[in-house]
């Protein structure tokens, strides 16, 4: 199993956390022939949702920001769980849904946190592990930090390490798992 991406997104529709371990290949259009045959490699680097960028711009590069890459994330989140809330019963929740490059698995709390995981295509359903990382990580590091702001205005992040290193040690053993 191949985790690409994690998102966490508040209430308000706000990123407040995004995380990308393996990089995926999601161009936008090419706008010349040379642009597709020879694309650049995508090097962000993440902490929690401040994403640096050692690359050209997304607009000479033809590649999305972290940031509209969210947003395009949650819009797509947004419509499934709409559609699935009004064509179905209301036992049935929007868990995950797959495309030929890739699975996304959702989670949403009681307090509207939205977590959101990319992962390979084969992978079984990650409600459980974003559940967990939600009551483990999430409650445990975030929530109960004093420090920690109860409400991420303007998307602002999640800035805690020990949520960071909780995150990236718990993503390490489901890959090594899986």
């Amino acid at each position: 199993m191949t985790i690409y991406s994690f998102y966490i997104f508040d209430r308000h529709c706000e990123p407040i956390y995004i995380k990308q371990w393996h990089e995926r290949e999601r161009m936008l259009r090419p706008t010349t022939s040379a642009s597709a045959t020879s694309p650049i490699p995508d090097k962000r680097v993440s902490s929690g949702t401040k994403q640096l960028t050692r690359t050209e711009s997304p607009a000479k590069t033809g590649r999305l920001s972290a940031q509209d890459d969210a947003k395009l994330i949650f819009g797509v989140v947004f419509s499934l769980r709409n559609m699935v809330r009004k064509l179905s019963t209301p036992d049935d929740n929007f868990v995950s849904y797959r495309t030929n490059n890739y699975k996304l698995h959702y989670y949403e709390t009681p307090t509207n946190l939205k977590f959101v995981m990319i992962t390979d295509v084969k992978t079984n359903t990650l409600r459980v592990v974003l559940h967990q990382i939600y009551v483990n990580l999430y409650v445990e590091y975030v929530v109960k930090n004093p420090l920690s702001p109860a409400e991420h205005p303007g998307g602002e992040g999640v800035a805690c390490e020990l949520f960071e290193l909780g995150l990236e040690s718990f993503v390490r053993t489901i890959d090594n798992t899986a």
